[in-house]
């Protein structure tokens, strides 16, 4: 039978653009089984997890639950709760890790302070391998599943330290599908071999375009006109291009990328429909997601205007996210 990411990786469905949008993560390691929606449907106090969900509404965090690869026992035997958050915006990026006895101690922290990028003094800093978080929530698709839990577990076995499981990540049709830590870029239709080469990267300070879905810290347009302007310069540094304004909406957007040395690009992104029809996730009736395509990438030389659009957030109106279920 075929499956939503068989579909969509024999139509060639572009992944550029594809990203879930957050500026920070925070991630919360529950063991055991996860339902569909894993912040109510898990071993998690489903009133801490509804909290949590109201708590990062319109903050730019995003709250997902992590567990290591493999086996998952149904048990209910407390124990301590290990902690990431990462900030991903470029240039400011930071991922800190600490150690909770209760997943309820979240509630206490502030997290418009948190998606502004400021993590006062939470934990400590991360000093390990990168982390390669890999979606495989079966209960939300099955592809997470069939294809996400043996990609965690060959990394794992491979040496690979930072491995994680994530609950979900958006985007079942291109599973299998991973975010990487601390500089938050999403890949997906990932094999091992790739994903070690993805995280060698990030170890020496670079970011892999191949099979790239995007920087989180920006909305759809961005992370596409990103991935454009790095391809154009051939620009692979970590932290140096930031998407410093948007103009236009859906479908169509002028997108403003910045370098740290100064140059500044003009991207125009239009967003069009996938055809033809395809099942968005298993099971699912046909669609024609949306796609951020790509026309045109301008070097601009000299003054750029600081009223030419917004500044994107991270945290935008659903025209630039579309639909990833």
């Amino acid at each position: 039978m075929s499956t939503c990411a068989t579909a969509s990786r024999d139509l060639s469905e572009p992944l550029a653009g594809t990203a879930a949008t957050a500026k920070t993560w925070l991630l919360l390691e529950q063991p055991g089984p996860w339902g569909a929606k894993a912040l109510t449907s898990s071993h998690l106090d489903p009133e801490v997890g509804r909290a949590l969900e109201r708590a990062v509404e319109s903050t730019g965090v995003r709250v997902a639950l992590i567990r290591r690869p493999g086996r998952h026992a149904d048990c209910h035997v407390p124990s301590r709760h290990r902690v990431f958050i990462a900030h991903t915006s470029p240039g400011a990026t930071w991922l800190r890790a600490h150690v909770i006895d209760e997943p309820r101690q979240l509630l206490d922290l502030d997290f418009a302070a948190l998606g502004a990028g400021d993590h006062g003094g939470f934990g400590h800093p991360h000093t390990g391998d990168p982390l390669a978080l890999v979606c495989t929530n079966g209960k939300r698709d099955r592809c997470c599943a069939l294809l996400g839990r043996p990609l965690a577990a060959e990394l794992t076995a491979s040496g690979e330290e930072g491995v994680w499981e994530i609950t979900h990540l958006g985007g079942h049709r291109f599973s299998p599908t991973l975010l990487v830590l601390p500089y938050g870029y999403a890949y997906g239709r990932s094999a091992a071999y790739a994903v070690k080469g993805v995280l060698q990267a990030v170890r020496e300070g670079r970011v892999v375009t191949e099979g790239c879905r995007g920087n989180s810290a920006w909305e759809r347009p961005g992370q596409a006109a990103e991935l454009a302007v790095r391809t154009a310069a051939r620009e692979d540094r970590a932290g140096v291009l930031s998407v410093v304004g948007a103009t236009g909406d859906a479908p169509r957007w002028e997108v403003t990328v910045a370098h740290a040395d100064g140059r500044h690009w003009r991207v125009t992104v239009a967003q069009g429909a996938s055809l033809p029809p395809r099942p968005e996730s298993c099971g699912a009736a046909l669609g024609s997601p949306a796609r951020m395509d790509v026309m045109a990438v301008r070097e601009v030389t000299g003054a750029v205007s600081s009223t030419e659009g917004r500044a994107e957030t991270g945290s935008g109106g659903a025209s630039a996210r579309g639909a990833l279920t």
